[in-house]
């Protein structure tokens, strides 16, 4: 199984050019994926750059035909004209997916700028079974707002590792039991570095012995240091510094055959990391 995270800001790359198709048909390069998890895509916000009005959840499922197209909307908002403003995460995958949950992270008052941020959580049915495939992207602005969205994504995976250690009385129509997994994967841009406690969070033990999720770069690469994933171009924001993962349950890391960073793209200010499994 192959996966590729990305965040795509918007579609736009360093130079200048905005064009879905372009990182859609990147990511085709790099590998046959089987899913596909997208941060920052946009719809009717042209004040991002001059993004245009359209519908870049539409595009890119458009352009990924026999591939289900899960949209993860965080920000939704209405234009002057009463048109939605919409922004957010994106997961598509060729393999069958079997359910699908949107969590809406938890959004504290601070008076720093920032902004709803949301986690899709999806099951799809991989050769090994069902695997629990969730992507994300953490508040950027303030460490507090961050602290609250890592607790709430590590409550997120718990929540389902106890569903499906203790599955529920099956029921008709919207109670029909599905299938649950502790195996999982956690993906996204959470905007911290390698050295941030808060990241480290991510990893430590669950009190009710859910399974940990374990930085799947160490996994594959041991001591090596992190890949730089943001601003190899533009650091007027801050350094070049890695602040993009993918983390995978510890039943799910003996399967981590590799976890590779495409440092040359430059159509995103992000770089795409690919997870390949056994």
């Amino acid at each position: 199984m192959k996966l590729i995270t990305w965040n795509v800001q918007w579609c736009l790359g360093a130079d200048g050019a905005l064009d879905p198709a372009r990182i859609v048909a990147h990511a085709k390069e790099m590998a046959d994926f089987d899913v596909l998890c997208l941060q920052e895509v946009a719809d009717n916000f042209p004040e991002l750059n001059g993004a245009p009005r359209g519908d870049q959840f539409r595009w890119i499922a458009d352009l990924l035909p026999g591939y289900d197209a899960v949209e993860g909307v965080a920000l939704e908002r209405r234009g002057v004209d009463g048109r939605p403003k919409r922004f957010g995460n994106m997961l598509l995958s060729r393999l069958p997916v079997i359910s699908v949950r949107r969590h809406q992270l938890p959004w504290a008052a601070k008076e720093t700028r920032s902004m709803p941020r949301g986690l899709i959580e999806a099951v799809v049915m991989a050769a090994s079974g069902p695997l629990r495939v969730m992507t994300t992207h953490l508040e950027y602005s303030h460490p507090d707002l961050r602290r609250g969205h890592i607790e709430a994504t590590r409550d997120i995976h718990a929540s389902a590792c106890a569903r499906a250690a203790l599955p529920r009385e099956d029921g008709p129509h919207t109670y029909a039991r599905m299938p649950e997994t502790v195996s999982a994967i956690l993906c996204g841009d959470f905007n911290m570095r390698p050295a941030d406690p808060m990241k480290q969070r991510i990893s430590e033990a669950f009190d009710d012995g859910a399974p940990r999720l374990l930085d799947a770069w160490q996994v594959a690469n041991g001591d090596a240091p992190h890949p730089v994933t943001a601003c190899i171009v533009d650091q007027s924001h801050a350094p070049p510094h890695c602040c993009d993962y993918v983390f995978v349950s510890e039943d799910v890391a003996p399967r981590v055959r590799s976890l590779i960073c495409d440092g040359d793209t430059r159509v995103s200010d992000h770089q795409p990391l690919l997870l390949e499994l056994a």
